[in-house]
C-alpha cells in the first residue's frame, strides 16, 4: 500500500530551500546510488543553487531524468540542458548521466533509455529519490493519457506523442515502482484541482495512477495564490 505525506508551504523561497536540501542529502548518499530529476520550472532554482557549491557526493552516482522532450540537448526546452548547472557542479563522467540521446530517432532513443534503465536497475545500484511534476491537467513526467499508461506496461520507457504537439520520452510506472522515494515538487497557479485530486489518491488521476506503485510518495505544495 503506498503510503502519500502532503507538505505545505508558505512561500516559494522556503519550498526551493527545502527541495536543494532534500536534493543534496540524496546526492551525499554513500555508496552507489542514483538519483531522478524532473523537469519543467519548479525545480530549477533548487538546480541553480545547488550548481553554485561544491556537492559532495559518491563516484558511483548516477542521475537519470524522469522525461525529456525530444529537442536538441542544448535547447532551452530540454529537461537535460535545463540541469546543467547541477550535473556540471558533480562533474560526473559522461556514462553516469542517463539522458535521452534526442539525437537519434524517437523509438530509438525510447529503446536507447529503457536500455539505459535496465542496466542501472541490474547492477544492483539502489535508486533513491526521484523527482516529478505535476501538470494542471493531471499528467506527470509526459504521461498524459490512459493511453500512455496502457503502453507503459512491460517498459521502463516509452515515446509519447504529447498533447501540445510535441514528441517525448518518458519513464513509465514500472520504472517509479523502483525508486526509494517518489516527491513530486509542485508550485504555481492553476493546479489547485489536479493537486486535490493527488491529495485525494484519486485513482482517476494519471499522475497517481503512474506513481501508485512506489512505496512511498511525497507531495510538497506552494500555491501562490
Amino acid at each position: 500500500m503506498t503510503t502519500l505525506t502532503l507538505r505545505r508551504f508558505d512561500s516559494r523561497e522556503a519550498l526551493d530551500a527545502a527541495l536543494g536540501e532534500r536534493l543534496a542529502r540524496a546526492i551525499a548518499a554513500p555508496g552507489p546510488s542514483a538519483i531522478m530529476l524532473s523537469g519543467g520550472t519548479t525545480p530549477l532554482p533548487a538546480y541553480r543553487a545547488l550548481g553554485s557549491r561544491p556537492l559532495p557526493h559518491d563516484e558511483r552516482l548516477r542521475i537519470l531524468f524522469s522525461d525529456d522532450r525530444y529537442v536538441p540537448a542544448d535547447s532551452e526546452s530540454s529537461n537535460y540542458y535545463q540541469s546543467r548547472p547541477l550535473l556540471d557542479a558533480l562533474a560526473l563522467p559522461p556514462p553516469a548521466i542517463l539522458r535521452v540521446r534526442t539525437e537519434l530517432p524517437l523509438q530509438e532513443a525510447a529503446a536507447d533509455y529503457e536500455r539505459s534503465l535496465a542496466e542501472l536497475l541490474g547492477s544492483g545500484v539502489r535508486v533513491g529519490l526521484g523527482l516529478l511534476g505535476l501538470g494542471s491537467d493531471g499528467h506527470t513526467a509526459s504521461l498524459f493519457t490512459d493511453a500512455d499508461l496502457a503502453r507503459s506496461c512491460g517498459h521502463l520507457a516509452i515515446a509519447v506523442h504529447r498533447p501540445d504537439g510535441l514528441l517525448a520520452v518518458s519513464v513509465t510506472p514500472e520504472l517509479l515502482a523502483q525508486l526509494a522515494e517518489v516527491l513530486f515538487v509542485v508550485a504555481g497557479k492553476g493546479k489547485h484541482d489536479a493537486l486535490r485530486s493527488l491529495a485525494a489518491q484519486d485513482p482517476r488521476l494519471i499522475a497517481w495512477r503512474a506513481a501508485q506503485g512506489c512505496p512511498a510518495v511525497e507531495l510538497w505544495i506552494y500555491e501562490d495564490n
